[in-house]
């Protein structure tokens, strides 16, 4: 067994939603051999979608430490201790975020140890593909979460001439929970809410009226909207009508209700899932619980939903109503990565292996490598990088500040009245502006 496999590990996490920080402490945390003990200190990137204090709770992750930082404010802390620098960094950021860091830190570890580096997807990936991948190339490991993803990225990084090597098939960390073993009394559809999907009013609003309609039709059942953020609160995804103030004024019947909290624990009571293209789909397959993606409002790309063709779950409220629930396809569940036939215990084997050898590489891991550079995107790494306030060559533009002192009360009031201004700008104003450009 190699020396990594048990000696005590180090492990970072940089995230820049609550989304990501779930995939990425979780992915950390089946990254590791059960053998060795494990530090792992967290890192979220300071922007429109840090995760609040109780977006953190609901996620149920326990870090050694945990902090706020700026890009450039994480580079110094990477760069400090060459001597002794954490064993795996675990990337849990959007694509551009993640091509930053990759030159940044580039930069930093010019000489010396650096860690094990490694990203991949919160979820589904069904748009963007290429644009994505080649993002996050130059990573040791880019993790794909299933057979048929681990394909994709291959053929991608290999059309272009990339190196497809550090693709990993594994995959989602946050499956999981007791087997469905039969109805519950009452009986419980849930429908998973997100943010963006669908991303208009009228959409939206006919969702929650079927929903609700769902509800009034089958007074027997308790019917679940379950929600990913409070007013206010920004996730991986912008949500600009939030489906609770869609629902103010509405009369809601006596089986309905708004839910928040951890997705596992709604599942645990939950007999029909129901979604656009959710995740928490692949959550509800996994523990083979019945689950139904929409088609009301088409099979589209835009919706997320086409990724499901095959997958036996396609179905409509009419269909629903009166009592239909969904099979799904067993061959299309296995390429998903779901994992339904008890595989998932070692489905991160293959990258712990990995990770492990890089640890015991003789004299240290190369330089990172992305497959963007000044010379093969002169035209679009330069913008990139500076989004996070770093030069075509990675390193922190003149003029960006040093992390010597934590934020004081004053800093800390306007950095919060900023947030709320955005926030408040993407939930109230972006739409009325929106509907005046209507008229």
């Amino acid at each position: 067994m190699p020396a990594s496999a048990t000696k005590s590990l180090r492990v970072a996490v940089l995230a820049d939603s609550d989304t990501r920080w779930k995939w990425g402490a979780l992915t950390a945390q089946r990254l590791t051999p059960a053998a060795a003990e494990v530090r792992l200190d967290g890192y979220l990137l300071r922007g429109r979608a840090t995760p609040t204090a109780r977006q953190l709770q609901e996620v149920g992750v326990q870090a050694d430490s945990l902090r706020e930082v700026t890009g450039v404010e994480f580079l110094r802390a990477m760069s400090e201790a060459p001597d002794d620098p954490y064993d795996v960094l675990v990337l849990a950021l959007v694509g551009g975020g993640v091509q930053a860091m990759l030159h940044g830190l580039r930069a930093a570890w010019r000489s010396g140890k650096r860690p094990v580096v490694v990203t991949g997807y919160v979820g589904v990936v069904y748009e963007k593909l290429a644009d994505g991948l080649l993002l996050r190339h130059g990573a040791d490991l880019v993790l794909a979460n299933s057979r048929h993803d681990a394909e994709r990225f291959r053929a991608v990084y290999e059309g272009v001439g990339a190196d497809a090597s550090s693709v990993t098939e594994v995959a989602l960390p946050f499956l999981g929970g007791a087997p469905y073993t039969g109805e519950h009394e009452p009986y419980t559809v849930v429908f998973a809410a997100q943010p963006s999907v669908p991303d208009n009013r009228r959409d939206r609003t006919y969702l929650l009226n079927r929903l609700i309609e769902h509800a009034r039709k089958h007074p027997e059942r308790e019917v679940l909207l379950k929600l990913r953020s409070r007013p206010g609160e920004h996730t991986t995804h912008i949500e600009e009508l939030p489906y609770q103030k869609l629902a103010q004024g509405t009369g809601l019947p006596a089986n309905f209700r708004l839910v928040y909290g951890h997705m596992g624990e709604v599942l645990d009571r939950t007999d029909l899932l129901v979604t656009v293209s959710s995740t928490a789909a692949l959550e509800a397959l996994h523990r083979r619980i019945p689950t139904a993606v929409l088609t009301d409002l088409g099979v589209r790309e835009a919706l997320g939903n086409h990724h499901f063709t095959g997958s036996g779950c396609l179905a409509s409220w009419d269909q629903l109503d009166a009592g239909h629930r969904p099979v799904p396809d067993e061959e299309w569940v296995a390429r998903q990565g779901v994992a339904v036939d008890g595989s998932y215990a070692t489905a991160f084997d293959a990258a712990r292996e990995r990770i492990a050898k890089l640890l015991d590489r003789p004299g240290g891991l190369p330089p990172l490598t992305p497959y963007y550079t000044p010379e093969t995107a002169p035209g679009y790494l330069p913008g990139i990088l500076a989004r996070h306030h770093l030069g075509p060559d990675g390193v922190p533009l003149p003029g960006v500040p040093a992390a010597d002192k934590a934020p004081g009360p004053v800093r800390q009031i306007v950095r919060r009245a900023a947030r709320g201004a955005y926030r408040h700008g993407v939930q109230r104003v972006a739409p009325v502006i929106r509907r005046m450009g209507e008229l």
